[in-house]
Parts: structure tokens; C-alpha cells; sequence
């Protein structure tokens, strides 16, 4: 089975007719489309798409999938007769929620581009076609980071800087401005400790790239910091690097490798995670602490264990039995590029978030040496999963349990 007959199916739609996929899409770049005809922006969108397909990016090697959010069938055939392309059957809505979740759409139009192989290019491709809608840089692959970040920087008291400043190192992109208050909180406990840990970690530096609003304000700001900088008229550099690491608010701050691959895009907690700076380059834990990371746990199934009443041997155990299954997905997630689950553990420090937690699942709180243990899969509408007669300092319990999730064999509740 290819991976775009894994994908949408056997069949898809072409004008009034069916189509095998495997010959529709054999060979070619997919632009997978998430759109609805209620949709205004969509509505605004899907004309210009059809123009640039029609004129250029088709006979480049492109086809588009529609999958439709419309809300009736007959709404549906009447927005697809506007298309060029090819579509998901409408009625398959348990594919078209999948799809939905396993490319994390959480708004429409959205435009995610695969390469020939099923695997990702980019999940805004909307950007990237509406950039370049001829296709002059078909099939829009992101270049690589080493290139993106550029060769010049300015250090302090606006010191021009080159590459050598941020070679074979591992860098810190923050990603911030002097308007935005939390940013304003951050800069201070970032810089203390980035003063505290640069003398051990001479192998790594921080790059600040603003969001201010001008070059007065990016002065006063970066006159604080005790980094480097992108210059700040470099906006287009800043816009590049925001995008490769998909940031969408800030304060952000993005770990880069000495490989210029992505660490962490959530790497805010670092500093109260490890103050001496002792877990150096931060590489992602198989079983993250809720009270300093909470990546992906709002779109990835995640087994949750929420221990913050249990003593340390209590924890110790339950660190023990979830570890091992952890890291298993953790590297097949390195190997497949997508994460199956992620595990999270709450203890004392994480009191708040656990509680939160407990609140959405309708969970009593946890008596003093208890636990709560939860599959969320948010993505999935607010779906959680409550276990029966599991236990938690088992990793055979564990497995089993996943698998139960897997095989769908388990009752969901929603939040």
C-alpha cells in the first residue's frame, strides 16, 4: 500500500467520477486542501488556488486533495464543482477527521504539502503558494537551517558580528519584543541565567530576533541582553526563521542543534527546569514534567500520570515502569518524523496544571499518595480515557493499555 492509499483511501473523487489514488497520485507532490464552502476565507482562497494549479503548479507535478469540512453532502458537490482537482469522498468522515488530526488542523483554509513519498514538506503551504504562485521554487522545501540563519549578527554595544560568532554551537532563538509584557517578564530570569550558565556552556549562545514594531525600540530592548542579535532590518530573515520553527506567539525560544536541526520549540521552561544549565543541549525527556513542558499535549495522545499527592518511592516506581515504553516512542517518533504518544508525569511542582487536569477529566482531587492517570487526546474533540484496573507501576499494564487505545477498544469520554 503506497502512503497516499494509506492516507485517503483506495478511492478518491475526480469531477462526478471515482479514481484509483495510487494512479491519480503516483508520482506527483499533493497539496492536501482543508477547506468548506461556509467558510469566507476559504471562499476567497480556492479561486486563486485553482488559477495558480491550473496555470502552473499541475503541469510542475502538483495535485490537490480537497477534504471538506462543508456541513451537508449537497454543500459539498456544489463547492467541489469550483475545483480543478481531485477530492476525499465526502462521506468518508472518519478519514477526513484523521487526516484533520494527524496534520493538526486546527483552522481552515489550510494547505499542507507532501512530498512523493507521503512525508511532509510543509504545513503552511498556503504561505508558500501564495509567495510563489507559479512555482519557482516547486516544491517549496525548507532550506536548510544553516543557510536560513544567515551569516551576519550584531553583538553588544552593536558590534557587527559574523558566522564565527554562532559556529558549532547550539543556539537559542529568542523570539520577542519590547511591547509584549510576558516577554518583558522572561527577558530579566533568561538573561540571569544565561550570565549564569555561558561560562560552562561556551558551546552555546543565544539569538534574539525581535518583533518589535521599529528600530528605537529593538535598540532599547537589546541594549538589556547580554546576547547577540539578527540585525533588525533583516525582517525577512526573522519572518524565515519564525516560520521554520513554527513559532505563533511570543515570548518563544527555540533550540537549535549543532545540526541546525530543531531540539525544542518549547524550550521557555528551561531555565527553572535546569538553573546550572546541567542537561545541556536539553535534549526532549521520553517522560516530560508537566511543570516545566507541556508540548504537545494538546494535539498528541498523551499518557498522563498525575502523582503530585505520591511520595518519591510512589514516583520512583511509576517513573520506572513508564520510562522504558517512553523512550520505544520516542524513537520511533525520531525515526517516523511523527509522534504516536507522548508521556507526561505531574509531581508537587506541577500541582496546578494537575489539578486543571483533573478538572477537565471530572476527576476527584488526589488524596494525599494517590494517582490519576489519563489518556487525553485532545486533538481528538477533547477525548480523554479513563483507565480500569490499571496499574501504573507496571509496564506490561502500560502496554497493554496503549494497545487497547490503539485497537480502539477503549471507552471515550470528552471534556
Amino acid at each position: 500500500m503506497t502512503a497516499f492509499v494509506s492516507l485517503f483511501g483506495e478511492q478518491l473523487v475526480s469531477g462526478t467520477e471515482s479514481v484509483k489514488t495510487a494512479e491519480v497520485l503516483d508520482g506527483k507532490v499533493v497539496g492536501i486542501y482543508f477547506s468548506a464552502h461556509w467558510c469566507p476565507p476559504c471562499r476567497g482562497f480556492t479561486p486563486k488556488l485553482a488559477e495558480w494549479y491550473t496555470k502552473s503548479l499541475q503541469a510542475k507535478g502538483m495535485e490537490v486533495v480537497f477534504v471538506s469540512s462543508d456541513k451537508t453532502e449537497e454543500a459539498f458537490n456544489e463547492y467541489f464543482a469550483e475545483m480543478p482537482w481531485k477530492a476525499l469522498p465526502f462521506v468518508d468522515r472518519e478519514r477526513k477527521a484523521a487526516l484533520s488530526k494527524k496534520f493538526k488542523v486546527d483552522g481552515i483554509p489550510s494547505f499542507v504539502i507532501l512530498d512523493q513519498d507521503g512525508s511532509t514538506i510543509t504545513k503552511d503551504g498556503r504561505s508558500a503558494v501564495s509567495e510563489d504562485p507559479t512555482g519557482e521554487e516547486f516544491p517549496w522545501k525548507p532550506k536548510p537551517f544553516h543557510e536560513l540563519i544567515g551569516e551576519s549578527f550584531i553583538g553588544q554595544n552593536k558590534a557587527p558580528l559574523d558566522k564565527s560568532a554562532i559556529d558549532g554551537k547550539v543556539l537559542g532563538l529568542y523570539f520577542s519584543a519590547h511591547w509584549c509584557p510576558p516577554c518583558r517578564g522572561f527577558t530579566p530570569k533568561l538573561a540571569e541565567w544565561y550570565k549564569s550558565v555561558k561560562e560552562t556552556l561556551p558551546e552555546f549562545e543565544i539569538v534574539f530576533a525581535s518583533s518589535d514594531r521599529d528600530q528605537s525600540s529593538f535598540d532599547d530592548y537589546f541594549a538589556e541582553m547580554p546576547w547577540i542579535a539578527l540585525p533588525y532590518e533583516d525582517r525577512k530573515r526573522k519572518e524565515t526563521l519564525s516560520n521554520l520553527c513554527g513559532v505563533s506567539g511570543i515570548p518563544s525560544f527555540v533550540i537549535i542543534d549543532k545540526d541546525g536541526s530543531i531540539i525544542t520549540t518549547n524550550g521557555r521552561g528551561i531555565p527553572e527546569m535546569d538553573p546550572e544549565g546541567k542537561q545541556f543541549p536539553w535534549y526532549p525527556k521520553p517522560v516530560k514534567n508537566l511543570a516545566y513542558d507541556t508540548d504537545g499535549i494538546n494535539d498528541t495522545p498523551s499518557f498522563v500520570v498525575l502523582m503530585d499527592g505520591a511520595d518519591k518511592e510512589t514516583q520512583d516506581a511509576v517513573q520506572a515502569a513508564v520510562e522504558p515504553i517512553a523512550k520505544e516512542y520516542q524513537q520511533k517518533a525520531k525515526a517516523s518524523g511523527e509522534d504516536e504518544f507522548l508521556f507526561f508525569t505531574a509531581d508537587a511542582e506541577a500541582a496546578d496544571i494537575a489539578s486543571r487536569i483533573r478538572s477537565l477529566i471530572k476527576a476527584e482531587e488526589s488524596p494525599s499518595n494517590s494517582i490519576t492517570t489519563v489518556l487525553l487526546d485532545l486533538g481528538d474533540q477533547g477525548g480523554y480515557y479513563i483507565p480500569d484496573n490499571l496499574d501504573v507501576k507496571s509496564e506490561a499494564s502500560i502496554r497493554e493499555y496503549l494497545a487497547k487505545y490503539t485497537a480502539k477498544s477503549l471507552e471515550r469520554q470528552q471534556a
